[in-house]
């Protein structure tokens, strides 16, 4: 530890979700897609390996062109990277500085404490009102920019377009960062509004809705001076983010919609089923649009919940900090496997 630089040594780095060995689980902690991936990503990567022995295109411009295609927005308005964190973490250090604070949520994605610390950005944390949904007046005072996922995680909770644009309204000199990993699910996106809005960045990934967690690729759709940015800090930091191996992989399941528009609404419906059998169980269910619940559980610890899932063999996510304390993440899997988690919680619940 004594080699480590003074800034690193002062970071809290993110906590992922655990990734056991010890046996085989039921997993859902790390709202990972169940069903996999379109079949037209095999021959896509088979025909790249002949390219490995040279460096991908710094930009990836095919898939670009491919996310622009089901997008409908120019490829110019198109950036690519390694993972969506990737792309966020370029996103808080081309547009986020100065003396005002950032503004997100007290309870989001964990992560972005974790980038602003990282690049020394103040922050300011506007609270979830009591049914842990975003309230967009609060967010109505300066800023040097504003980020939150839509849906929202852990909650789950998504906001309508037209909240988003009173937004964007509000801070027009401002870069506001829309994090859509789970809009797939059943939200609205907001990437019609691009057009419009020379301050909003959508970051999407892979990961979730296509099945390509292992693959590592995301993207964010803005008007060319965001792109422009955020290529001026990838090529500041990386100047090959995207594998030839993972590029194909994406390009292929970008322009597979009808494949992923049938799993992700597959999704959505066992997220619905199970939830209302939740409830029955007299849970308390936040209205999710995501691949995944916050719920909580009646007159039973969920911390203790928690630990015997996973003596069960159910791994899902918890959260040990105030107001998220009562509640378990559940990830979405097939029906079998939410077959599964009732069966466990009927058990451990009696």
């Amino acid at each position: 530890m004594e080699y480590l630089s003074r800034r690193a040594a002062n970071l809290t780095p993110y906590t992922a979700g655990e990734q056991p060995k010890d046996k085989k689980y039921v997993k859902l902690n790390t709202n990972e897609n169940p069903y996999p991936p379109s079949p037209k990503i095999r021959p896509a990567v088979l025909s790249a390996l002949p390219g490995l022995p040279l460096y991908p295109d710094p930009e990836a411009q095919d898939l670009c062109a491919a996310i622009a295609e089901a997008e409908h927005v120019g490829a110019d308005c198109v950036f690519c990277g390694n993972g969506s964190d990737e792309v966020l973490s370029f996103a808080f250090c081309a547009f986020f500085d100065g003396d005002l604070p950032l503004l997100f949520p007290d309870i989001t994605y964990s992560f972005y404490p974790v980038f602003a610390e990282f690049y020394g950005i103040p922050v300011k944390t506007v609270p979830l009102d009591r049914n842990f949904e975003i309230d967009v007046k609060g967010y109505f005072q300066p800023a040097c920019g504003v980020v939150f996922p839509n849906p929202n995680a852990p909650t789950g909770i998504c906001l309508s377009p037209q909240k988003i644009r009173r937004l964007l309204e509000y801070h027009p000199g401002r870069a506001v960062i829309i994090d859509e990993a789970y809009i797939a699910f059943g939200g609205e996106s907001v990437v019609g509004l691009v057009g419009r809005y020379p301050n909003l960045l959508v970051v999407r990934t892979f990961s979730k809705s296509h099945s390509l967690a292992g693959g590592r690729v995301g993207y964010a759709i803005g008007q060319p001076p965001l792109i422009r940015g955020l290529l001026r800090v990838k090529n500041s930091f990386n100047s090959y983010p995207v594998d030839r191996i993972a590029a194909a992989a994406a390009r292929a399941a970008a322009l597979d919609t009808g494949y992923y528009a049938k799993i992700d609404a597959k999704i959505a419906e066992t997220r619905e089923k199970f939830s209302a059998e939740l409830k029955k169980r007299g849970f308390q269910v936040l209205p999710s649009k995501a691949n995944f619940v916050f719920a909580s559980p009646a007159g039973f610890s969920a911390k203790t919940l928690f630990l015997k899932l996973r003596e069960h063999g159910i791994l899902v996510r918890y959260f040990d900090k105030p107001r998220t304390d009562r509640f378990l993440r559940i990830t979405i899997g097939t029906d079998a496997m939410m077959e599964k988690v009732l069966k466990a919680i009927d058990d451990i619940l009696g």
